[in-house]
């Protein structure tokens, strides 16, 4: 059966699966928690957090079907020519880093403004329709096996309503009472107002974007940088690191079905928000696991340093972990022999891998942070 579109929030269940949401909502908080203390007590937080929304730009676009590694991304992302595959994968990095930027330095809210910019970033020179970028489709689209609408699995809102469901979901992401929030209600059930907890109102507002489907293409990647957007906007965590896509990837027909699950005229939100509840509890403990190795990686790696000149090129390559001479010297402000000489020295030990095969500008790899951060 096709489903076909989505009634506006607010979001409700029944009050029996309200009890079950929340229980679980309550166990992921206190995981991102644990996540939150352990990154502002990390040595190379901020190098981290750079390396992990790069990994998030990959396991985002993987679930498009795009099939780019982190580390093949890693070796070629300075490159100026990239095939449409890892250009989709740099757009989705300035996308994001774009968003958060704005909502942090600019104090930007999360409008339908900032959205189409985000867009038009996210779509530039990329696969798929790029003459609509930052513009709501025009047509009526639709979510299927092939190019017939008359087997679709899901169609969303029609055109000429996209602007109102986009103006009820504004208002729902930021905190805002609205007129179309006033529907007719039922005693049973636990409606979720634009008062929602954090993780519930990610949950919905990605979902609920998701759904209505704004834009030619691009809603996947865009509706998963909401959710990150607005875990800075909520202050949900005090670094923009909720990157939940690797673990939507790992299960990405159960990330589909529960989607669907809210849909057409009897739409069940219970399934969807355990799934993404429990989703984000995984997300936070890998997170946690990644820089709890990533730490002990550098710390370890300190240890066999010895000049401060070594510990600071050691640490630099956790920012960049596939580096070279001349971008250690920019980084640290050092002449490029001092640089060469640090790296020949952290090779010898056995911390990173030299790219022999080439006489000048050669590589040097970091494999074990590599792994660390996309395992």
């Amino acid at each position: 059966m096709t489903l076909k579109g989505i009634k506006k929030l607010p979001a409700s269940v029944t009050k029996d699966e309200s009890i079950q949401i929340y229980k679980q909502l309550a166990k992921t908080n206190l995981v991102i928690g644990k996540m939150e203390s352990l990154i502002n007590n990390s040595l190379v937080n901020e190098s981290l957090l750079s390396l992990l929304s790069l990994n998030e730009s990959v396991q985002s676009t993987r679930i498009e079907g795009t099939q780019v590694t982190f580390h093949n991304f890693m070796e070629i992302k300075d490159k100026k020519e990239l095939d449409w595959k890892n250009r989709e994968v740099k757009n989705y990095h300035k996308a994001l880093m774009f968003g958060i930027n704005e909502i942090k330095k600019n104090q930007m809210p999360i409008s339908t403004r900032l959205i189409k910019q985000i867009h038009t970033i996210l779509m530039e020179n990329g696969r798929g329709t790029s003459s609509a970028c930052g513009e709501f489709r025009k047509v009526q689209n639709f979510i299927g096996p092939n190019n017939r609408i008359e087997d679709a699995v899901y169609i969303p809102v029609p055109p000429n309503e996209i602007e109102s469901y986009m103006e009820n979901l504004d208002f729902f992401i930021n905190g805002e009472n609205h007129s179309s929030f006033n529907t007719e209600r039922e005693n049973a059930n636990e409606y979720f107002e634009y008062d929602a907890p954090e993780l519930l109102k990610m949950a919905i507002a990605h979902a609920q974007f998701e759904s209505i489907h704004p834009f030619l293409d691009g809603n996947g990647r865009l509706g998963r940088i909401l959710l990150v957007l607005i875990s800075v906007n909520e202050s949900l965590v005090s670094s923009p690191l909720f990157f939940v896509s690797e673990e939507l990837e790992k299960e990405r027909i159960r990330y589909y079905n529960s989607l669907n699950s809210i849909r057409g005229e009897n739409g069940n939100w219970s399934n969807w928000l355990l799934f993404f509840l429990l989703a984000s509890e995984r997300m936070a403990n890998s997170i946690i696991e990644k820089l709890g190795n990533a730490d002990n990686l550098a710390r370890e790696g300190l240890k066999h340093c010895k000049t401060d000149m070594q510990r600071r090129i050691w640490l630099s390559t956790f920012s960049e972990p596939i580096t070279t001479a001349k971008q250690v010297s920019d980084i640290l402000n050092i002449h490029p022999s001092t640089a060469k000489k640090g790296l020949n020295f952290l090779t010898d030990i056995h911390l990173l891998d030299k790219d022999t095969s080439r006489q000048r500008n050669q590589g040097y790899y970091n494999y074990d942070l590599m792994r660390t951060i996309s395992s």
